[in-house]
C-alpha cells in the first residue's frame, strides 16, 4: 500500500511537470508567432504611429499591454486594434 502511494505521488508529480512544461511551450510558441513587425497587422497610420511612440516595434510586444496607456488610442482605435490582432492570430 505504501508503494502504490509513492508511485501516485511520483506520477503527480510528474504530471505537474509535463502540465506545466507543455504551458510554457505554448507561451513560447505564441510569442514565436508573434515575432512580426507591427506593419504585418495592417494598422491604420494613427494606430501604427501611436503604438511605435510608445516603444511597440513587434505583434508580441502588445502582449500584456494595457492599450489605455497608450497615448493617442481611444475606445474605437482600440476596438481597430483588437481587431486586427484577432484578424492575426486567427491566420496561425
Amino acid at each position: 500500500v505504501n508503494n502504490n502511494f509513492e508511485q501516485e505521488m511520483h506520477l503527480k508529480k510528474i504530471r505537474e511537470e509535463v502540465l506545466n512544461k507543455f504551458r510554457e511551450y505554448r507561451k513560447t510558441m505564441a510569442y514565436m508567432a508573434a515575432d512580426a513587425p507591427l506593419e504585418i497587422l495592417c494598422l491604420p497610420t494613427a494606430i501604427q504611429n501611436a503604438l511605435l511612440a510608445h516603444g511597440c516595434l513587434r505583434v508580441y510586444d502588445l502582449f500584456d499591454m494595457d492599450f489605455t496607456e497608450v497615448k493617442g488610442l481611444g475606445v474605437r482605435r482600440i476596438r481597430d486594434l483588437t481587431s486586427c490582432l484577432d484578424q492575426f492570430f486567427s491566420m496561425l
